[in-house]
């Protein structure tokens, strides 16, 4: 391969000036981008809990549950992340609602979403281009397709990878979003019952969460990280309330809302939180056993257009075959 490089460059000495222009391009780029993340300006808040923690503490799979205080974007950032806040928010959500709770996980979304948008269509061109010139040996028919290729095609192809790029992620960070969700929302009446038992055999509810997450981790992790990010977030000094309703914001299941509020609503008025849990958990059973019967209604009629799409064909041709083959054969007959 770098031979038939060589080769290539001592027959055009144009590709060689094409090749020092991209790694020029490419070494300012990174030089400009170091640069803004040398002199950029670390929240002194965050600042002083990295400093705290250690390096131990950033490999611990929940070392982020006392979140970095997000600021608007500046300098270079301004071009890639929005400056709207209602929208950062939005996306900020999603993000953690998939699991993602860096501190820089807005940021990496949006240069991933950047990277994406130039490498698929610069990999496409390069391709092209590489079918032209034979920069990189490839298998004859790989060549001769990009070969045959229309200008057209080519602004299609292009148009459609650069959309690609920047829309493929938001599609795929929804996917991952409504199968957390899922996840949760099939561990956690489970999960609640448990949780219920152990206060009722005397343990205090934050230490029943945590038993209950530390039981559920091989069953139920997303759901066992989520409680246990809750569970430390009020021995770090948060208040009860405002971790469970974020518990419930990070979920995005509304059984986990509904929970939050009881728990809430039973600590505020001073009622048992062991009775409040039962007829939750019974009201829980029942919906799950309503949604349940819900699909199973729900199936004929989704059935129906699959059966007669697999079965008029049959039908029809046991009605009338016999009477088209007593034709054809009557037609022989009398001719």
């Amino acid at each position: 391969m770098f031979e038939a490089l060589t080769t290539r460059i001592a027959q055009d000495p144009t590709l060689l000036q094409t090749l020092l222009v991209i790694g020029i391009g490419l070494g300012v780029m990174l030089f400009v981008y170091g640069l803004f993340g040398t002199i950029a300006q670390k929240d002194p808040v965050a600042r002083r809990m990295a400093g705290a923690g250690g390096r131990a503490r950033t490999k611990r799979r929940d070392a982020d549950i006392l979140h970095f205080v997000q600021n608007d974007p500046t300098g270079l950032m301004k071009a890639i992340v929005p400056v709207d806040r209602k929208e950062r928010t939005q996306i900020q959500r999603q993000l953690a609602q998939a699991g993602f709770n860096r501190p820089n996980a807005l940021r990496n979304y949006y240069v991933f979403r950047l990277v994406m948008g130039f490498l698929l269509p610069g990999i496409y061109i390069f391709m092209i281009y590489n079918s032209r010139a034979v920069l990189v040996p490839l298998p004859d028919a790989v060549m001769r397709n990009f070969a045959e290729l229309s200008q057209a095609k080519i602004t299609a192809g292009i148009a459609a990878l650069v959309w690609t790029g920047f829309y493929g992620p938001n599609y795929w960070l929804r996917a991952r979003v409504e199968k957390r969700r899922r996840q949760i929302e099939e561990a956690f009446p489970n999960a609640l019952d448990l949780i219920q038992i152990s206060v009722e055999s005397g343990l205090s509810f934050d230490a029943a969460m945590t038993r209950v997450a530390n039981e559920i981790v091989t069953t139920a992790p997303v759901l066992s990280e989520e409680l246990l990010i809750t569970q430390r977030e009020i021995q770090a000094g948060r208040s009860r309330d405002r971790a469970l309703m974020d518990f419930a914001e990070r979920t995005g299941v509304p059984e986990v809302g509904s929970f939050a509020s009881v728990v809430m609503q039973s600590i505020q008025f001073g009622t048992s939180i062991s009775d409040a849990l039962t007829t939750y958990a019974t009201e829980m059973r029942h919906a799950r056993e309503m949604r349940a019967q819900e699909k199973a209604n729900k199936l004929p009629v989704k059935m129906s257009a699959v059966l007669a799409s697999l079965m008029l064909p049959a039908l029809v041709l046991l009605v009338l075959g016999p009477v088209v083959i007593r034709y054809l054969r009557n037609v022989a007959g009398a001719g």
